[in-house]
């Protein structure tokens, strides 16, 4: 069983990579983030004619989530627990779905902007709304297998960023925003990908100063997930090559093989 995530940086302006990614790598189920569409502009046929199900939570500004799932897509939840607003407005950012026996949820965490902006704060509060959603879902069903996988924002260690100099007083790396996406882990999870990643240590790499190029990236794209889903994992990688050529989104695809068929 094959499981990816992709901030794709507006799914309206990625749609053909997308698509042509789908048909080459043939994912089961596929997180998507960041689609800068409304759920109604979500294209949703085209993606249904190389066999998926989508459900795409979207309000047509910068955020918004989708799944993607060709093994089937129930008990579908939009938002989290008591998710925080900004503004005044509960932000499209989370979708969870269980597809195929694994309960997935599609993140996509704010960016947080800087450590003294409000944003921060907002980050922060989201996170613990995140814990609250997974901690339920652990205990209705502790068996099962659970991963929250997405654009979190946050390189967990000083090794997942380029140079942790450069991001000194920025977001990303700052120790509020590392305890509290360790808060999400220690209701049961752990960040699948050290353990199996192979290759590229990176996910995201900015449009400026050639950074792709030049290797100043950060794995901010993660796989968080509890034992039954850890046990299963048999490879990860991130797919570097989409972030190359023209059109392409700014983050990689993560990819994790599963052990065993869709339930």
């Amino acid at each position: 069983m094959r499981i990816a995530t992709w901030n794709v940086n507006s799914i309206g302006a990625r749609l053909p990579r997308v698509l042509q990614w789908l048909e080459r790598t043939a994912p089961d189920v596929v997180a998507l983030q960041e689609l800068k569409c409304t759920t109604d502009a979500f294209p949703h046929l085209p993606i249904a004619a190389l066999g998926y199900e989508t459900v795409a939570h979207g309000d047509g500004r910068w955020n918004g989530v989708a799944i993607l799932s060709r093994v089937g897509l129930e008990d579908v939840v939009l938002d989290l627990t008591a998710q925080p607003p900004y503004d005044g407005v509960v932000e499209t950012r989370a979708v969870g779905a269980t597809c195929g026996g694994v309960r997935v949820w599609s993140v996509y965490v704010p960016n947080g902007r800087e450590p003294d902006h409000d944003h921060f704060a907002y980050k922060l509060s989201w996170f613990d709304a995140l814990r609250q959603t997974v901690a339920a879902d652990l205990r209705t069903a502790p068996e099962q297998p659970l991963a929250v996988i997405g654009d979190f924002n946050v390189a967990p260690t000083d090794a997942d960023v380029w140079d942790v100099a450069a991001f000194e007083h920025a977001t990303h790396v700052t120790a509020p925003e590392r305890t509290a996406l360790a808060g999400v882990r220690d209701i049961g999870l752990d960040d699948v990908l050290p353990r199996a990643l192979k290759g590229e240590p990176y996910t995201f790499w900015d449009y400026r100063n050639g950074a792709f190029h030049r290797g100043w990236g950060m794995r901010i794209d993660l796989v968080y997930a509890n034992a039954a889903f850890r046990t299963r994992v048999r490879d990860a990688w991130v797919y570097r090559e989409e972030r190359k050529g023209k059109g392409a989104s700014d983050h990689a695809p993560v990819v994790v093989d599963l052990d065993g068929d869709p339930a």
